[in-house]
């Protein structure tokens, strides 16, 4: 969330009392708008915003695209462009805002059919890229290492629990969307460094706010969706990489290993935890490009 000082350059609290009194706004609504506003601030503010007139059209395009990045469903993004339009008409009808950013603003028609995945090498260069330098190393690989090796939605590896972890039956137990819960299998190397992690690093983050989440950050708390997002990116320029990355690539990498691999598309959906296999089918279509550019490289007539 932001700080206090960002809270009030803002305006969130007027705009709060704008929505409330001003606008019959429902409860429910409100809180949901609150907290869009808030995700734009604190994405802002990293962007070198210091006020909504430091706001551009082309900040908000691309905050629409971190949101998709962080895996919100694009009910909530719509909902989310909505609380921004509200906002800005707010700003602008009290002169705290010459123009309004967010007048062209839409949600993506379509976003990309297939999604981005990473080589096999570059997974292999990002899990690499945390060094021995970096103060909360074990914990970056350890995330690095189950985000990849379970194909965990950000919203998953965030608010895993350490009595989740069921490392001497190499598993995970996830809680997905509505509460689903599903029992992920995970590999040596998740299994090496989230214990290491366990044993090296968390006991000395844990202050007492930690509520039992795996993943704390440098004061205690479990890590924030833009916490997350933002170690990922720093690793992801660490190891050269010049994709487009966000948490959803690290899932989508893993579905895709497992079917270049051989794997059947059932044990894949389950090991996602997708209600209807045929959003896992998705992958067979990477799977298709893929193929298709093995046969291009290495065929003689290709």
């Amino acid at each position: 969330m932001p700080d206090e000082s960002a809270h009030f350059r803002f305006q969130l609290d007027r705009f709060g009392d704008f929505l409330t009194l001003e606008q019959g706004t429902s409860p429910r609504t409100l809180e949901a708008y609150r907290r869009d506003v808030a995700r734009l601030v604190e994405y802002a503010t990293t962007k070198g915003a210091t006020s909504p007139i430091d706001v551009t059209s082309r900040m908000l395009r691309e905050f629409i695209y971190y949101l998709k990045d962080i895996g919100l469903s694009p009910a909530s993004i719509r909902r989310g462009i909505s609380a921004v339009r509200t906002y800005f008409k707010f700003l602008l009808a009290d002169g705290v805002v010459a123009r309004d950013p967010s007048e062209r603003l839409e949600t993506p028609k379509r976003w990309r059919t297939l999604p981005e995945v990473l080589t096999v090498g570059e997974i292999e260069r990002l899990l690499a890229a945390p060094s021995l330098d970096d103060p909360l190393v074990f914990r970056d690989r350890a995330m690095l290492e189950l985000a990849y090796g379970a194909g965990l939605r950000v919203s998953e590896w965030i608010t895993l629990g350490v009595r989740d972890l069921i490392l001497e039956e190499k598993l995970v137990r996830v809680f997905g969307k509505g509460s689903k819960e599903r029992l992920v299998p995970i590999g040596r190397s998740a299994i090496g460094a989230v214990a290491t992690y366990i044993r090296e690093l968390r006991p000395r983050l844990e202050k007492g706010q930690g509520k039992g989440v795996l993943f704390l950050n440098a004061r205690g708390e479990p890590l924030t969706r833009m916490g997350a997002w933002k170690i990922l990116r720093r690793y992801v320029d660490r190891a050269g990489i010049t994709k487009s990355v966000s948490p959803h690539t690290l899932r989508h990498s893993f579905a895709t290993h497992l079917l270049e691999g051989g794997a059947d598309l059932r044990a894949v959906q389950e090991m996602l935890g997708h209600a209807d296999i045929s959003t896992t089918q998705i992958y067979t279509h990477v799977d298709r490009e893929y193929l298709r550019t093995v046969h291009r490289k290495f065929h003689p007539r290709g």
